[in-house]
């Protein structure tokens, strides 16, 4: 009696195409993802969400006072972390007195997500001769242009 021994298996050739086959369906899906667009966008959206946050305080702390917050200057300028002293807000906004002191307006200024700067928050405001206020990211990414004004 004769046993056959079949051959059983994979060559490696079958093998490495597999893997090939892998490796560009996994290509594509990466560049069709784009993670660094994703987290670009994504921040971009915190971005506006932050614009919107100071600017809405700005707001009502205008409509508490009958004024607007008197650091805020015709000239776009940022706005100073509210984690940092008074005396080292030189050539910035300071928002915190106004806005985040007694926290009924904001507890904390927001920060760009980038956190690139250590004294300023990344946003930058305004006011015109109107007393419309303007808020600004200047920093938002892809070519994003970032601001509100009431």
């Amino acid at each position: 009696m004769k046993f056959l021994r079949s051959n059983s298996g994979f060559t490696l050739i079958e093998i490495l195409l597999v893997v090939a086959a892998i490796a560009i369906l996994a290509g594509i899906v990466i560049l069709a993802i784009n993670p660094n667009k994703q987290l670009g966008e994504t921040r971009n959206a915190q971005r506006r969400s932050d614009v919107n946050t100071i600017l809405n305080a700005v707001y009502q702390y205008s409509i508490d006072t009958g004024t607007l917050p008197s650091s805020v200057v015709t000239s776009t300028t940022e706005i100073c972390r509210s984690t940092v002293a008074t005396s080292t807000c030189v050539g910035y906004i300071n928002l915190t007195d106004a806005l985040v002191a007694n926290e009924k307006y904001l507890t904390a200024l927001p920060v760009d997500p980038t956190g690139s700067s250590t004294t300023g928050t990344g946003y930058f405001i305004s006011k015109s001769a109107n007393n419309r206020v303007t808020v600004s990211a200047p920093n938002a990414e892809q070519s994003a242009t970032i601001n509100a004004t009431r």
